[in-house]
């Protein structure tokens, strides 16, 4: 496995940070069991970019749900859940190289992963008021709007700024662009 650089490090705390971020100010409208308001969901698409965005997930979603009020359910299982659908997106974009495809089969496992947990996390913590299949169907809904509707812009301009050689989302030393790495840097 390749060991985590210092730049690697420092995008994780950052991707884990924004996380938290994007989920603590929106209070109950992030942690609603019907319709959750959480743009942080969008992130999960990075795994099929860097693979230290597969533990940042799970320490911002943990971090993100010490608020949630479902308890220590949410904050095991739901953080859980993320770690789940980090690694199992990481792996898509390892082995999968047609672009449509990686993105289609990436964004689907935080789509199903939480649409199967996290209703029977609310069940589990006493959330009643509706069942598992509706919460279900709520959260392939919402999870969907935020990986795919910003999460899949969020990729394209990722990979723009690669493209670009912006050293702080390029892997390689002098942060030249990732497509022509032995030419000098035109900065």
């Amino acid at each position: 496995m390749k060991r985590f650089t210092t730049k690697m490090l420092c995008r994780a705390g950052i991707f884990a940070a924004l996380y938290a971020v994007l989920t603590w100010p929106l209070g109950y409208l992030a942690y609603n069991g019907f319709v959750q308001i959480r743009p942080a969901e969008a992130l999960t698409i990075l795994p099929l970019v860097y693979a230290e965005s597969v533990p940042a997930l799970y320490v911002g979603c943990l971090l993100a749900n010490l608020l949630s009020g479902y308890g220590g359910w949410d904050i095991g299982l739901g953080s859980l859940c993320s770690l789940v659908a980090a690694a199992l997106t990481y792996v898509a974009g390892k082995y999968i190289r047609n672009l449509p495809a990686k993105l289609i089969v990436g964004g689907l496992f935080p789509v199903l992963v939480n649409a199967f947990v996290i209703p029977l996390v609310m069940l589990l913590a006493g959330s009643t008021e509706l069942g598992y299949w509706a919460n279900f169907a709520s959260m392939v809904a919402t999870e969907s709007v935020w990986v795919y509707a910003l999460g899949v812009p969020l990729f394209f301009g990722i990979r723009s700024l690669q493209k670009r050689g912006v050293s702080a989302f390029c892997d390689n030393r002098a942060g030249q662009p990732l497509d022509h790495p032995a030419e000098p840097s035109k900065n």
